[in-house]
């Protein structure tokens, strides 16, 4: 059985999404973290070495980490078509977008997070140099893989769609995360998100 350890309101809400998108059979662990705020707290639930979210349990196995976890179940459900299986032609830019996603889409928030208002040049180019890359993929899109969509895109889109200022005029990517946001897997991760909290 496929359990994701999950906080609201995190990087863990995306891969609700994936799982959803997948289709297969899982369950939620609704988790407390410490958050940057400073509320919260280590949640004693939690498999995470480090208590943090999301963390992924198959069958006595852990993952942790954003981009193993999305690997682990493209790679576990290739029929579903969310991933480029190994071999594959495309696998090479599906890698690629992880990657991307965890050493420069991630970082970037993080940096407007918490220094958005003294960015310096270097912080404010590697800003440019995202939002371009991704919206010339889109720009042959519909997705970052082209026609097909994959959980690069439900990588990528986070920040985007947590900063909206990352791209106030840029209709390419608001189109795209409006087109994200109307998929049925999306609404229905989005109604899990808080579950916990309301019942």
């Amino acid at each position: 059985m496929l359990t994701l350890y999950h906080s609201p309101n995190s990087r863990s809400s995306r891969f609700i999404w994936l799982l959803e998108e997948l289709g297969v059979e899982h369950e939620i662990i609704y988790c407390d973290i410490k958050r940057r705020s400073g509320i919260g707290a280590p949640d004693a639930r939690n498999p995470h070495p480090e208590k943090r979210v999301p963390a992924l349990s198959n069958n006595g196995e852990l993952v942790t980490e954003q981009v193993a976890i999305a690997l682990y179940l493209t790679d576990t459900f290739p029929m579903i078509g969310l991933g480029v299986p190994a071999g594959a032609v495309g696998r090479a830019a599906y890698l690629s977008w992880l990657g991307f996603y965890a050493s420069e889409v991630d970082p970037i928030y993080n940096t407007r997070s918490l220094y958005g208002d003294r960015l310096d040049s270097m912080s404010v180019r590697d800003c440019e140099r995202v939002v371009a890359r991704v919206s010339t993929a889109l720009a042959r899109g519909p997705y970052l893989l082209g026609n097909q969509f994959s959980a690069a895109d439900i990588l990528v889109s986070g920040p985007f769609e947590w900063d909206p200022d990352l791209v106030p005029e840029n209709t390419v990517i608001k189109e795209w995360l409006g087109k994200l946001s109307d998929r049925p897997a999306a609404r229905r991760a989005a109604a899990k998100d808080n579950l916990a909290a309301s019942n």
